[in-house]
């Protein structure tokens, strides 16, 4: 049941195993509607009957709904009578558990494809959009008995489902992606005039929600520990919660020494000076950089910055005998990346040292008041409490830091060319009006020297890769395509300012294969 305080309205996302899952819950979101994912194999009734969804949607995934000891829907979705709205193999899976007839599409179906409505229904208006995008490899045959098929494109006679009389539909294309142009009017039109939902989440009601979870979990005398990084989730964070309990927040700024320039400072004047927090600055840079020396594989450099960063933490901690609360800027992408969803299927792409891993000798109890937000969520709540746009909307920054973005080896040295580098690259795209006109940007240090005509003599310098890429869920992504003229000029900036670094190159490629960070 809901709790004092909690979203009213709630639409509860079926987890198949598809990459479009989280995509899904973004747009319920976007669209006004408080939603969650639950992996198929965790839900029951109980668990149904505590979240009570006001609607359900199934999302696609992976496997063939035409064999045996495929993913189902658990049998609680359909006794709730809550509507139901199926996609892609969400779609495959009711129809085959209803009564239909599901079979391998003779003629696959992945790409774009146009869609047009063949009988008159509440979800799909003839007036849509028809460009929709496809990826199944099965196909409904013939609707479950109470449905008919409402729409068709050319290769599927059953592009589309609905059973009216009980609010279930089922769609063969997916509305989430932005492939399909009239995909958001579609959920719309099933959340609100088909569920009824009241399209209440908004900024403000997201805060209001946070506040009371937080004063709620650590109660009127608790007292909380946060590493603040500098990074929007942590400042964020940071930020709800002292408003949420004023100085009984204690925040440890751990300086590691891999921040972009100038952020060390930032950090002390925005928290400290100007909304007043107890803020704890340890000034650390040394140890960061004595415990990288002669390390270059990726992985044990996250690992050896995690452990000491909880070691020099646990330090300043334990200061604070009071505390009972651990907090952390932990939001939904951080939880995905790190193996942590429900489904348990995700694989590890990277390890994050602010999700897990925490020493069980703390005997902290875990507050991740942002855990369930996307990125775009947290830059709203962040203005909702009065941050300013440079701090929410700061491009994303990893929690190693700069040391990722040091290929190989981190030294001192490196750290600083790159830092001057990425402080020019993100000036000049602040001058052009283009900052925020991308979803990330920053530079990465290359530990080879390439020639280079300086004057009349010829040297050996150090190379800067400059990345831009956009994204709307950061989960795939393309270069940003940015004016030649512009990155001429970066690079002469760069080239001319920094002595070290002699050649500029700009990183073309996309997410995937790529990852968005170098390292």
């Amino acid at each position: 049941m809901r709790g004092a305080g909690e979203p009213a309205d709630r639409v509860l996302i079926v987890d198949f195993g598809s990459q479009y899952t989280q995509l899904i819950a973004r747009r319920v979101r976007e669209i006004g509607a408080y939603s969650e994912i639950f992996d198929w194999r965790g839900l029951d009734a109980d668990a149904l009957t505590r979240f009570s969804p006001h609607c359900i949607i199934l999302s696609g995934g992976p496997e063939s709904a035409a064999i045996d000891d495929s993913p189902h829907v658990p049998g609680c979705v359909f006794d709730c009578g809550a509507p139901v709205l199926g996609i892609c193999y969400g779609m495959q899976a009711m129809a085959q558990q209803l009564g239909g007839r599901v079979e391998p599409s003779l003629r696959r179906e992945f790409g774009h494809a146009r869609v047009s409505v063949t009988r008159d229904n509440e979800l799909l208006d003839s007036a849509d959009d028809p460009d929709v995008w496809m990826s199944h490899g099965d196909r409904v045959i013939e609707p479950p008995p109470g449905f008919e098929a409402v729409a068709a494109t050319a290769d599927s006679p059953v592009a589309a489902i609905a059973d009216s009389s009980r609010r279930r539909y089922g769609l063969q294309f997916h509305p989430e992606v932005t492939h399909t142009p009239g995909g958001q009017a579609i959920l719309r039109r099933f959340i609100r005039d088909i569920a009824g939902c009241s399209l209440e989440w908004t900024p403000g009601a997201m805060v209001e929600v946070l506040l009371n979870d937080v004063r709620r979990r650590v109660g009127d005398d608790g007292e909380v520990i946060l590493g603040l990084s500098g990074g929007v989730d942590s400042a964020v964070a940071a930020a709800l919660i002292h408003r949420a309990i004023g100085n009984r927040l204690h925040c440890v700024f751990v300086d590691t020494g891999l921040l972009r320039l100038g952020e060390a400072e930032q950090v002390v004047e925005t928290f400290s000076r100007g909304i007043g927090m107890d803020l704890v600055h340890v000034r650390a840079a040394n140890d960061f950089f004595d415990a990288l020396a002669g390390v270059s594989d990726p992985e044990e450099k996250r690992k050896i910055i995690g452990a000491l960063f909880i070691e020099r933490f646990e330090r300043e901690a334990a200061k604070f005998p009071r505390v009972r609360w651990l907090a952390q800027g932990t939001i939904y992408p951080d939880v995905i990346e790190s193996a942590g969803t429900a489904s348990q299927t995700t694989r590890l792409i990277k390890s994050h040292h602010n999700v897990g891993g925490l020493p069980e000798k703390m005997r902290l109890d875990l507050l991740e008041p942002l855990s369930l937000l996307f990125k775009d969520e947290v830059r709203k709540v962040g203005r909702e409490l009065g941050l300013s746009g440079e701090i929410v909307g700061r491009h994303p920054f990893p929690g190693p830091g700069l040391a990722v973005r040091v290929l190989g080896e981190v030294k001192r040295e490196y750290v600083e060319l790159l830092r001057r580098a990425d402080r020019i690259f993100i000036e000049e795209l602040r001058n052009e009006g283009l900052y925020d006109a991308v979803a990330q940007a920053f530079a990465v240090f290359l530990p080879v020297k390439s020639v280079s005509v300086m004057g009349d003599g010829r040297e050996y310098s150090y190379v800067v890769v400059l990345r831009a890429v956009e994204t709307d869920d950061f989960m795939t992504a393309s270069r940003a395509r940015l004016p030649e003229a512009f990155l001429d000029k970066v690079a002469r900036r760069i080239v001319n300012e920094i002595v070290g670094v002699s050649r500029v190159c700009y990183d073309v490629t996309s997410k995937p294969p790529a990852t968005i960070e170098w390292e």
